[in-house]
This record gives C-alpha cells, structure tokens and sequence, in this order.
C-alpha cells in the first residue's frame, strides 16, 4: 500500500500515532528542509498543525520547527540551526507534550463533530486546532435553546463513556460505502487518493482523516464550549476547550 509514502518518505505515524523517536537516513538537506526516508513528523492537515521536534546527530541538535508538503515531506529546521549531510543516520524525537496534546485536541473535534451530527444532523464546513483548544465551523441555520449546554454535556458523556478511537486504512470504494463517512458539507478527499485512512469513535463518529488520535475518548479529557459564534446565514462556529 502507498497511503504511508510521501515521496521519498515513509510516514510512521500514520500506523503508530504513539510513536515518538525513530532513527532515518537524510536524503537530502538544506536550510531550507530536509528529507528523511522515515518520519514520525505530522506534516499538518485537516486543521491539525504540524509536529515539532529535534534531530540528533554527531553530536548535534538540529530543531524541528515545522514540516513541509510537497514532492518530498521536508522538515523545516530552525533558522541557523546546522542541517545534517545527506546520507547521516539521524535520531529523531517528535516534540511529544504538543504531539499529546494536538491528540487529545482533535479527538475531541471528531466526538463535537459526531454529537453535532447524531443529534442536528450538522455537516462540518471548517475547522482548526491549536494545544487543547479549536473551533469547528457547521451548517447550522438556528441556534436551539440550551444548544451550547447539550453539545458540551453530551460530548463529555461520550468521553466518560470510554469510546475505543480505532484507525484502519480501507480500499476507496469499501471506504465511501460506509455511511456518511464524509461529515464534510465538501468531500476533501481527493480523487486521487485510493487508499482511505479511517478513524472510528466507535459507536460515534465514522471519518475519512489523516490526523493523529488518542486510543479512547476517556484521553481526550473535558471538553467545554467555551462560545458559539455567528459566520453568516446558516453558519455557526462553536469553540472549544480541552481540560484534564
């Protein structure tokens, strides 16, 4: 399967999202980034913003400030830091107390996305995420009574509820067959993508997605709805809060 290459590279975590240090060989390095033939780096997506981290080598420490996509997945290193020479075998460490918490943060998004959508019927038309707080954007005409009281009270009993959080990667086909897999008012996956990457709250939420999760809701923590926001006609945004 192709779903873990990003050109040159092997992407690691997108099979094991606990997996924090790692070794690889450079492929290619400038200033500008460098190319690993394996990373446990997320490279950003869905909202979800990119790792941070170091790589040791020789004796030297070169900071990981962001990751970028293109023809190769090329992590960006800090401004002056020294980059390694191709072919230097690296050890790496992904910056684990914002990975953890970026974690927590977007299961908590997909257990909002799932309540809003069990109990409204609300597609996603946006989002984003920073440590332990986010917002997520639904196609929501009116605002019920007590609406930002019962999101936040059933999205914390989904959480005591425990809810196992698997991920599995499907075939196209066998992925879109699954109902409403795409909660999405837009499909963001690409034609070209043949291979699915799946996370499931079980007995929740069912989403195409590319991002990092924690195993259980009970790791998330508590969510609040810290505000609900008007973007227009039809549109709301609701922000949210990650506690321990």
């Amino acid at each position: 399967m192709t779903y873990d290459l990003h050109g040159r590279t092997q992407r690691l975590e997108l099979s094991d999202q606990n997996l924090r240090d790692f070794e690889a060989v450079v492929l290619d390095a400038t200033p500008e980034g460098i190319v690993l033939s394996r990373s446990a780096f997320y490279p950003g997506g869905g909202g979800q913003p990119a790792d941070h981290g170091v790589l040791i080598w020789q004796g030297v420490e070169t900071r990981v400030v962001g990751v970028r996509k293109g023809d190769d997945l090329e992590l960006i290193p800090a401004e002056g830091d020294p980059v390694p020479p191709v072919g230097t075998v690296v050890r790496a460490a992904v910056a684990d107390a914002r990975r953890s918490a970026l974690m927590r943060t977007h299961s908590g998004l997909h257990v909002l996305c799932g309540v809003v959508f069990r109990d409204y019927g609300c597609l996603v038309t946006g989002g984003n995420m920073d440590e332990m707080s986010a917002r997520m954007d639904f196609n929501l005409p009116e605002v019920p009574p007590g609406f930002k009281e019962a999101v936040e009270d059933a999205c914390n009993a989904e959480i005591v509820a425990d809810r196992r959080i698997d991920v599995r990667v499907l075939p196209r086909a066998e992925a879109f067959a699954i109902p409403d897999i795409i909660r999405t008012a837009t499909n963001l996956v690409p034609e070209t993508v043949q291979d699915v990457r799946i996370v499931d709250i079980v007995g929740l939420d069912t989403q195409a997605d590319g991002g990092t999760h924690v195993a259980s809701t009970k790791q998330i923590g508590r969510i609040k709805v810290a505000k609900i926001e008007s973007k227009g006609r039809g549109f709301r945004r609701l922000r949210i809060q990650i506690s321990d």
